[in-house]
């Protein structure tokens, strides 16, 4: 267990913290940015009681930080523990632009001459882990390295992308790897700190990855505040952490059902597993606090109206199944299920009324003072669930665990609280909606990457379907993962038009990072057969992209000629293991902009 830094430390807040962790068998640690058994509030606390500097600098205050390790190691010396080495900023932050490698190194070999002072052991006796966080990853890519025996522990990009992993034929390490993951997170382009977004088929997909790649010794999540909603992935997490194999694609979901009917009983898990799942697919689309009324189109395929429906349909369902259950479950069922479709319905309710006002407003519809009310109806049902949580659920056993503002944001941190989004109280016309749009006068093809006319597996590897993955149906990827796909591997998708000429085939991919030192992941792509282009989908990747990961999509286009009206064949061939695919679209310049893409084009039947 990692305690969280904020306000708080483990080991000095009540001393027999330590002994009764150690006695019940739960190791401890402090966390990526913490060294030597001492937490944040720790160093800061032991140099005001002692009246020492505080300045956490190793060129300036070399002597107090290490009197500050000594004391963290004696403490904990006779703990069973995982001590974390290195050194970052104060307060989780990167140290100063000019800090290099050597001098990190030093401060590496002078923490484990402490563990040994200290311990009466050789370095190599206690469990300690080196955290490649954020530019920490920058000092390894350097050259920086740690002793054999130190837990080399890769990180995600905060979003549950994979930076890096070992190569497939690294030589072996003795303290082996581990992977630091996060279910919540703070910090930019926006926090992700309100409600549940973890769809566990993202997780099971980069986490089998993680393991397939011989990542094995130690994995960390984290889950930011325990409570609101986050018992499932954080359940999820354990439990494939504790037998990853046990898992595929196909058995995610008895998974969740199995989670329901220990919470909820077996007459309700299958479809409380099923709200689960769809709630946390709508919410990995877009983060919450990343929501507005710019994310979906008003124009473009109804889109907008169609995920403000599809919420709304979602929490009837919920709300006939929390009345179904007998009440002894329904306060379970309340803050794990019911709630968080509530409150992000309503969310989404709200943001779609923020469109219609702002979109009548323009050119003085009266109209636009209906959708004003109701954005302000909204905004004061989201306060209403919020006390509900509080105050009433459980008989306020969980008072201001739903505190979280949510509604409001300006940069990436909490706003100070929530703040209604401004609307328009002006006289504007009624723009009608877009016609409805068809595959050949539409002058385009949208198809789900599942729906495959054709498909070749070879030796090496097979196709998969991962089930709900993604911003729309699901994903196909190729399986296993550590299986570099061979020649006659590829995917073909059929198509008729009236159209020829020039077309632009656009691939959905999820944001896979280029884990395989920055080589990035490729495809090829031909159309009836003309010559193959290769697409590296993220070989550019040199550090945070943020807005990339935040969407959780990367698109790729090519351009192909379409010579003639008829039938045609798109063929997709995978070049490297992790491609993870959602959509595919042809453009013949009908294609209009939409977060969720077009929808999937209708078949010709002949």
């Amino acid at each position: 267990m990692w305690p969280a830094m904020w306000g708080s430390a483990f080991y000095d807040d009540d001393p027999a913290n330590g002994p009764l962790a150690d006695e019940m068998g739960i190791i401890m640690g402090t966390s990526h940015h913490e060294p030597m058994a001492m937490a944040q509030q720790d160093w800061h606390r032991y140099t005001r009681k002692n009246n020492l500097s505080e300045i956490w600098d190793y060129t300036k205050n070399k002597d107090v930080l290490q009197k500050s390790w000594q004391y963290g190691i004696k403490r904990a010396k006779d703990w069973e523990k995982v001590v974390t080495i290195g050194m970052r900023g104060d307060g989780d932050e990167a140290m100063s632009e000019d800090t290099n490698v050597a001098l990190l190194e030093q401060i590496v070999k002078d923490q484990r001459t402490i563990i040994e002072k200290v311990t009466g052991k050789k370095a190599d006796k206690t469990l300690q882990l080196w955290a490649l966080y954020k530019e920490v990853q920058d000092y390894y890519d350097k050259g920086m390295r740690v002793p054999d025996d130190v837990i080399l522990l890769y990180c995600d990009d905060n979003w549950g992308n994979v930076r890096k992993l070992p190569n497939l034929n690294a030589k072996p390490r003795k303290g082996g790897y581990g992977m630091y993951y996060h279910l919540d997170y703070v910090g930019a382009p926006r926090n992700s700190k309100w409600i549940n977004i973890t769809q566990i088929q993202r997780t099971w997909e980069q986490m089998n990855l993680t393991y397939e790649y011989g990542v094995r010794e130690l994995w960390v999540v984290n889950v930011g505040d325990l409570k609101p909603t986050m018992e499932y992935p954080i359940s999820f997490f354990l439990d494939m952490a504790w037998n990853p194999q046990r898992f595929n694609e196909c058995n995610l979901f008895q998974h969740t059902v199995d989670f329901c009917k220990q919470q909820f009983g077996g007459n309700y898990a299958e479809e409380a597993a099923r709200l689960i799942d769809t709630y946390t697919k709508y919410n990995r689309r877009v983060t919450p606090e990343m929501l507005n009324d710019k994310t979906y189109s008003l124009e473009n395929y109804n889109e907008w109206q169609r995920v403000k429906d599809d919420y709304v349909a979602l929490n009837l369902d919920a709300l006939k199944l929390y009345y179904l259950m007998p009440v002894d479950y329904r306060d379970a069922f309340d803050q794990l299920v019911l709630f968080p479709i509530q409150a992000c319905a309503n969310l989404y309710d709200m943001y779609y009324a923020v469109a219609m006002n702002r979109k009548l407003a323009v050119t003085a519809d009266v109209q636009a003072n209906k959708w004003a009310d109701k954005v302000r109806e909204y905004f004061e049902r989201d306060s209403i669930l919020t006390w509900h949580y509080n105050h009433v659920m459980s008989g306020g056993k969980w008072n201001h665990i739903m505190d979280q503002t949510h509604i409001g944001y300006k940069s990436w941190n909490d706003p100070r609280y929530n703040t209604m989004p401004e609307v328009k109280r002006i006289r504007a016309t009624r723009i009608a909606p877009a016609p409805p749009v068809f595959i050949e006068k539409g002058g385009y093809v949208s198809i789900e990457a599942e729906h495959y006319t054709r498909s070749a597996d070879c030796a090496s590897a097979k196709w998969i379907t991962i089930p709900n993955l993604g911003r729309t149906l699901s994903a196909v990827t190729t399986s296993p993962c550590t299986a570099t796909p061979e020649g006659g591997m590829y995917l073909e998708y059929d198509f008729e038009t009236e159209k020829s000429g020039e077309v632009t085939v656009i691939v959905r991919f999820s944001s896979t990072l280029n884990f395989n030192d920055y080589k990035g992941l490729r495809y090829a792509v031909s159309l009836d057969g003309d010559e193959e282009q290769i697409v590296n989908i993220n070989g550019n990747y040199k550090g945070e992209l943020g807005k990339l990961q935040a969407e959780h999509i990367i698109m790729t286009q090519t351009k192909h000629q379409c010579e003639r009206k008829a039938r045609h064949t798109l063929r997709i061939r995978p070049l490297d293991p992790a491609l993870v695919m959602q959509k595919i679209m042809i453009d013949f310049g009908g294609l209009k902009p939409s977060y969720l893409a077009a929808p999937e084009s209708k078949k010709i039947e002949k």
